[in-house]
């Protein structure tokens, strides 16, 4: 894609260069996301892009989870199957349009800002750290109140640097906006304050295995309802699932949820970035657990598409937050800590290096303190800001430190 000035304020988006080179290969795309994750905006920018003479793309913005969207779709491109005639936007996940366009759709999910976009770099970490870790391992200028300023902000363009009072207006908001609106469209949900308590307890227990059961003896929901309001949660992209890691291990099965963004959890949990710099705060390790879940969705998301992302948990407890696997089947493990990153955060690592041996290419405890440690065994201890090769946010960059600007919730 040619380069264009960016508008004043807006921060680039690395999924740019990703939609172009879909777009170059299949006739239709679709952009997937959650409302109010910056979608529109990829899209004018991606035509205005191609504003250069040539017959421009057909773009269909919020395409409806329907029969007869998905009927309409699919004429289109039998009658013009040239790559990049088409390019969708969705707040709804479309399983019916990828099952019948087949190899001639590709699907390109925009999250929230990342960090990577909104300090200005690559965001390429899944790929470096198969590379030699050891370079990656370096002190950082990052306090804790800068990472709980972040993990309470989130990455929504929209509510960054509101006031307090407004931002939790925009969440409201925006709950019901994809509540009321986004779900309503493709299902019939009775209460959605119930589905509100839902994924409010998927913030509360994000980083650890999902039980149905546990979420429907505290939400009040029987378990049909829980897994079927859990599937619409999905559809609308309020939740990201990590799958257990498949290996010929004994672990558990159960995937592991998580809200889209730390901003909306932090919301849902109540809590802000004052809250947060504690770390003795019983919310910091699902709000710590969150952020990282998300950086790592987003830059995979527009980076290697071989390179998969998973979970390890076996029957003894013992974790492993994130498993991350290239095609030739090394390994890199990364576990979390709020706290120190003490054996206790390593645990899980050696457990994996005595299990696999050297296809574990490198275990990492990501924390928030500054200093980076090699630990021996292949172990690093590293800042949690190695995700975005520790790049500060840029002066005048949207941060959660309140404002005077009023707040505009999604419609």
């Amino acid at each position: 894609m040619t380069e264009r000035a960016a508008q004043p304020g807006l921060v680039p988006r690395l999924a740019e260069a990703r939609l172009a080179e879909l777009a170059a290969r299949v006739p239709a795309v679709l952009v997937g996301g959650p409302l109010g994750s910056g979608k529109t905006t990829l899209l004018e920018r991606y035509r205005a892009a191609r504003e250069d003479g040539s017959v421009p793309p057909r773009i269909a913005d919020d395409v409806p989870q329907r029969d007869e969207a998905v009927r309409e779709i699919g004429s289109a491109v039998d009658a013009d199957p040239r790559p990049g005639r088409l390019v969708m936007a969705g707040s709804a996940r479309l399983p019916a349009l990828a099952g019948s366009l087949g190899d001639r759709l590709a699907v390109l999910d925009l999250w929230p800002l990342s960090m990577a976009e909104r300090t200005g770099v690559p965001g390429d970490f899944p790929s470096a750290v198969f590379g030699d870790p050891q370079a990656l391992a370096a002190g950082s200028g990052w306090s804790r109140e800068q990472y709980a300023e972040c993990m309470a902000g989130g990455g929504y363009p929209e509510p960054l640097g509101l006031a307090p009072g407004a931002r939790r207006a925009w969440y409201d908001g925006y709950l019901d906006a994809v509540l009321g609106q986004v779900i309503q469209g493709f299902a019939r949900v009775y209460s959605t304050d119930s589905m509100r308590r839902l994924i409010a307890l998927i913030a509360e227990r994000a980083g650890t295995s999902l039980s149905v059961m546990d979420l429907s003896v505290n939400s009040g929901l029987t378990r049909p309802t829980t897994r079927r309001y859990l599937s619409y949660l999905d559809t609308a992209y309020l939740t990201i699932q990590i799958p257990s890691w498949r290996a010929d291990l004994p672990l558990v099965k159960s995937p592991k949820l998580y809200p889209p963004d730390s901003g909306l959890a932090a919301h849902l949990l109540g809590v802000d970035a004052g809250y947060l710099a504690n770390p003795r705060r019983r919310q910091l390790a699902p709000l710590l657990a969150t952020f990282a879940a998300g950086e790592l969705v987003k830059a995979l998301a527009v980076g290697d598409p071989a390179v998969t992302l998973a979970h390890l948990r076996n029957f003894d407890l013992t974790d492993v937050d994130f498993m991350l696997e290239e095609p030739g089947g090394k390994v890199v493990g990364i576990s979390l800590a709020a706290g120190e990153p003490g054996p206790k955060a390593m645990k899980g690592l050696r457990w994996l290096r005595g299990r696999i041996g050297d296809r574990l290419h490198a275990g990492i405890v990501l924390h928030l303190g500054t200093e980076a440690e090699f630990c021996g065994d292949g172990i690093y201890a590293m800042p949690l800001s190695v995700l975005w090769g520790h790049r500060p946010l840029a002066a005048g960059a949207p941060r959660d430190e309140g404002g005077d600007r009023e707040a505009h919730p999604p419609s």
